[in-house]
């Protein structure tokens, strides 16, 4: 299940089973990020964290989905492993312990688990909440911030109603090189650099009227994958020999 199933099919560079490797390359490049950031976060003995988000979360179509399910708890009961069970790993290997849980949900964005799965997410009150919202912002007015603006602080909200200490991550995703050259792409006739830099100005929006002190800057990993020559940035006129195709 990708974020857009039931709305397109997977083109190159997508979704679809064709980005496994560099989907679980990036997951890899998320959790070095959350890693540190946790590390300087002066967290307790044992403390909990719970990932909200869609398959840019469980990677799609990759062996990431369901990896070590059993090593965190899905609150959706659905097996999923994901981001949050490779954090879980790379946390151990540094020494950490965390009490992981997820709650995940493809296609959707924060407005989709704040109206279904407020019971979910509310079953206790959390240390750490990492979450991110639609990568094209708005399902129904893409480019539009004011949706993640708005339900980024509800989510806030509600998980400092349940722990006022809560510490919240918003991710920043990445862009998708299908909504920059189709000629239906929401992007169309921009760059992924400008998607990228959109996506994460919404971000940095959200967090502001959220009060949330840190976006984890994904989008800008994938960016700087293709700048550096490691990915190519157009799939669609072919990969570039010995680059990777995101």
């Amino acid at each position: 299940m990708s974020e857009d199933q039931g709305r397109q099919k997977n083109p190159p560079g997508a979704h679809g089973k064709n980005d496994t490797y560099p989907r679980m390359k990036h997951a890899s490049a998320l959790i070095a990020v959350l890693v540190l950031a946790f590390t300087g976060a002066g967290v307790t003995a044992t403390p909990s964290v719970l990932f909200i988000g869609n398959s840019f979360l469980f990677g799609s179509g990759s062996a990431v989905r369901f990896y070590r399910a059993d090593t965190v708890t899905d609150l959706n009961h659905e097996g999923i492993g994901g981001v949050p069970a490779l954090f879980k790993s790379f946390a151990r290997q540094e020494g950490l312990d965390y009490d992981v849980s997820l709650e995940t949900r493809g296609g959707s964005g924060l407005d989709f688990h704040l109206g279904n799965k407020l019971t979910e997410i509310g079953s206790r009150p959390w240390d750490t909440v990492v979450m991110h919202g639609f990568s094209l912002l708005d399902a129904d007015k893409p480019r539009d911030p004011a949706k993640l603006v708005a339900t980024s602080k509800q989510m806030a909200d509600y998980l400092r109603g349940k722990n006022p200490s809560v510490n919240i991550f918003l991710i920043s995703t990445w862009p998708r090189a299908d909504h920059v050259y189709p000629e239906k792409g929401s992007w169309h006739g921009q760059s992924v650099e400008v998607m990228g830099k959109d996506v994460r100005a919404a971000y940095d929006q959200a967090a502001k009227g959220a009060g949330i002190k840190t976006v984890i800057p994904v989008g800008e990993s994938w960016l700087r994958a293709m700048q550096a020559g490691v990915a190519d940035p157009n799939p669609y006129d072919g990969i570039e020999a010995g680059k990777l195709n995101l």
